[in-house]
């Protein structure tokens, strides 16, 4: 009678396993990335500058899970300055083609280079004259012969266990889409005010076009005080007002001071009758403003270095046509 073969270990499921496990993938995958600064050479700069000299749009195509980071890909190109988007290949064949003009070029991501649904574009694109960029592991493949540039995404090994589940050979090619985003990038000048405008609704965005005069308060919702009105007089401005602060202006509206929380704590210690001070004898003057067109980041900065919480807006001829707290500019999402 034969003896029963030995049993299978179960798979680890202590932390120890656990940890282990997910070191060697990010192991595996760190190494495949740094493989790649060896092959950042002439072809890489051909990339480039196919993408710089592209008068129309990079269409990103690739099938399955080359076709998920593609779609980050064009992605990361469209927001830093190079017009892009994601043509699935599937789609491609039964009427999207006409998405494709003359003027792009397309970016074709392969692992193997033999995927049927991007291999069935290429007839098509050397019709329109369509330069082509591809990326895959196989710079033998059908796709990269076809390819104006070839760049190498190849792996030694998956990260998964089985060898099998594309891990490491995703991370690599979304890692040479960044690199080919960035030099592109680079060398167009692109700067943070063209990434803001790329994302308005972003928390970049926000701080970089959003000015003073867009989130401050306008009109009788600004406290204003005379600066020979009573003290009582400019705490009841403050309080209807709940800024924290009210602005001290002349007959003309210009700013002379400002009186805030942290003043009235200071004064509480002193003896300061509420009923016979003029708010002059207590504003600080000329106290921290700031202008409308100045960036609401700007606001934040002034408020945190100068430990305030509210601000109010003169304008060049030194009147005061606003004011603004914390509070507008988390509501603004600016902090």
């Amino acid at each position: 009678m034969n003896a029963a073969p030995d049993a299978i270990p179960p798979p680890a499921t202590t932390d120890e396993g656990l940890l282990a496990a997910g070191r060697r993938a990010l192991r595996i995958e760190a190494i495949a990335v740094e493989s790649l600064l060896a092959r950042l050479d002439a072809r890489f700069a051909a990339a480039c500058r196919l993408c710089l000299a592209c008068a129309g749009r990079i269409v990103v195509t690739g099938m399955g899970k080359s076709g998920h980071v593609g779609g980050k890909i064009a992605a990361t190109l469209a927001s830093t300055g190079s017009p892009s988007f994601f043509l699935h290949p599937a789609e491609a064949s039964h009427g999207d083609l006409g998405m494709i003009t003359r003027t792009d070029i397309v970016l074709a991501i392969s692992n193997s280079g033999e995927t049927p649904e991007v291999l069935t574009l290429l007839p098509h694109l050397s019709r329109l004259g369509v330069p082509l960029i591809a990326m895959t592991g196989n710079p033998e493949s059908t796709l990269a012969r076809a390819a104006a540039v070839g760049l190498d995404i190849s792996v030694p090994e998956e990260a998964c266990p089985l060898n099998l589940a594309p891990t490491a050979s995703t991370t690599v090619t979304l890692a040479m889409g960044d690199a080919l985003a960035v030099a592109v990038l680079d060398a167009r000048g692109f700067t943070e005010q063209d990434f803001a405008r790329s994302h308005p609704g972003g928390s970049l965005g926000r701080r970089l076009l959003l000015h003073v005069e867009d989130v401050m308060r306008k009109g009788d919702d600004v406290p204003r005080t005379a600066p020979d009105a009573w003290l009582k007089d400019g705490l009841v401005e403050m309080s209807r007002k709940g800024l924290g602060m009210t602005v001290i202006v002349d007959g003309t509206g210009k700013g002379l001071g400002v009186f805030t929380d942290g003043d009235l704590r200071r004064i509480l210690d002193q003896p300061v009758d509420v009923r016979t001070t003029r708010m002059a004898e207590v504003m600080t003057a000329p106290g921290k403003s700031i202008g409308p067109r100045e960036l609401a980041a700007e606001a934040v900065h002034l408020m945190e270095l100068h430990r305030i919480t509210a601000l109010p807006v003169i304008d060049a001829e030194g009147r005061v046509i606003g004011a603004l707290n914390v509070h507008d500019l988390l509501r603004a999402g600016v902090m």
